[in-house]
């Protein structure tokens, strides 16, 4: 999951910003909503690029701005995405991981941030006590980072998640394939932990907003947001075109591993 901040305090000095695309502005103004990455690594260009070609394919005048930052490594660099809301441009921010692929429309989310401050999808795994440093938090619920859209309102949750990240154990201990594992940071911890603290209610996305294909099977209607390194299936693709259409009837599917590109055929039902 590529996508990070990063700043005085965090990990190193302030980076540049760079926008990719100040498009949407009329003379003299400045945009009220934008599209936000914040990427490092050398391996981030091709799926980022793939990442923005769907955003402009739906919104072709929607700024885009991307802040390429130095991380220590890519792991280390997920503590640096609490300071997004500092490095967005935007009065109104779509924040988007690099690894996600947008399948339609993007008004809903930017419209309720605008109204609610926070958008979000709660994260696969919800239970934020897996982190050792909230292993005392009880039923903490863990939102997923990887798409957020937020306004001026939610400012006291990201002031907290920056003030939270650099001092919180956001370690996480594992089991894959019958082997323990252990992985050192993770920014999700920090922003779970935020919002709690800033008892600030989040305006809760349906996970399609946020589809992670590698932990689910099933879905409801369109997929919004792809959020996975691997391509999009065909068929998904298609079944977003078809929820385009006037008329079309909200139906169920499935989705299950392929052996390759890590996602398989669907099944649709009733379809």
């Amino acid at each position: 999951m590529d996508g990070a901040g990063i700043g005085p305090g965090v990990g190193g000095p302030a980076a540049r910003a760079v926008s990719s695309n100040p498009g949407g502005r009329r003379p003299g103004t400045e945009p009220m909503r934008g599209v936000c990455y914040l990427v490092w690594g050398d391996t981030v260009g091709p799926t980022l690029d793939r990442s923005m070609a769907s955003v402009r394919r739906f919104h072709p005048d929607l700024p885009i701005h991307v802040e390429r930052l130095q991380a220590p490594d890519p792991v280390g660099g997920l503590l640096l995405k609490a300071q997004m809301f500092r490095l967005s441009p935007f009065p109104t921010t779509l924040y988007l991981d690099a690894d996600t692929v947008v399948l339609g429309d993007l008004d809903y989310p930017f419209a309720q941030a605008e109204r609610h401050g926070l958008a979000c999808c709660i994260c696969e795994a919800p239970w934020a006590r897996r982190h050792t440093g909230l292993a005392g938090t009880g039923d903490l619920v863990e939102y997923n980072t990887g798409v957020i859209a937020f306004s001026a309102k939610a400012r006291p949750v990201f002031e907290a998640w920056e003030r939270l990240t650099p001092g919180l154990d956001s370690s996480t201990v594992y089991v894959r394939d019958g082997q323990r594992g252990r992985q050192a940071h993770d920014d999700q911890a920090a922003f779970a932990l935020a919002v709690h603290e800033a008892g600030y209610v989040p305006y809760v996305l349906p996970p399609n907003w946020n589809f992670r294909p590698h932990f689910y099977r099933s879905f409801f209607g369109p997929i919004k947001v792809w959020h996975s390194y691997a391509a999009v299936p065909p068929w998904v693709e298609q079944l977003c075109d078809y929820y385009r259409q006037p008329g079309s009837i909200i139906q169920f599917h499935e989705i299950w591993p392929g052996p390759a590109a890590g996602v398989g055929p669907g099944r649709v039902s009733g379809a």
